[in-house]
């Protein structure tokens, strides 16, 4: 059975960790339809990411532009439809990078021009599997630090500053 544990935003400023308010789908599906500008969480843990004080509300509402990197702590134990959704999706390697108060830089794998604004999947946000972060700085917080071994990240396209596809090759 599927179980879900906790959802992971980060932004500009914070690592904020909680539950989303009467979820009924998985995080990168709810992320790419929901229609409103802020996005309700219960039991909410705001990290700040220079100085690493905590802040626990019990509901915050996140400014969905505000989201740069998102993640679903779930047991996917049992997710059978999960695993089929993968099974033979092709993978391309990219890196992204996320310029401003915070410098970013994810490589990893996602589905050919899933980060395209002309990608029919996906409106603004996609999932990279294998990521790798860098310019993240942890400060020696395990919390932050669980940002850099996670095994996808989803993607907020709309924030994205530049973007590095290993598979375009240039006209000839």
């Amino acid at each position: 059975m599927l179980t879900i544990v906790s959802d992971l935003f980060l932004t500009d400023s914070f690592l904020i960790k909680g539950e989303i308010d009467n979820k009924y789908a998985r995080l990168s599906q709810i992320l790419d339809e929901h229609r409103r500008y802020f996005l309700k969480v219960r039991n909410a843990t705001l990290i700040d990411l220079n100085t690493c004080d905590r802040i626990a509300t019990p509901l915050l509402h996140i400014n969905l532009d505000e989201v740069l990197l998102a993640h679903e702590f779930l047991d996917t134990a049992g997710d059978v439809a999960q695993a089929d959704l993968y099974r033979n999706q092709e993978l391309q390697r990219i890196r992204v990078f996320y310029t401003g108060l915070l410098n970013l830089e994810v490589a990893g794998e996602a589905r050919p021009g899933a980060y395209d604004v002309a990608d029919r999947a996906t409106r603004r946000f996609f999932v990279m599997r294998n990521p790798a972060v860098r310019g993240f700085k942890a400060h020696g917080d395990q919390e932050l630090s669980q940002l850099t071994s996670l095994d996808y990240l989803i993607i907020n396209k709309t924030r994205l500053s530049y973007i590095y596809d290993f598979n375009e090759n240039p006209e000839e």
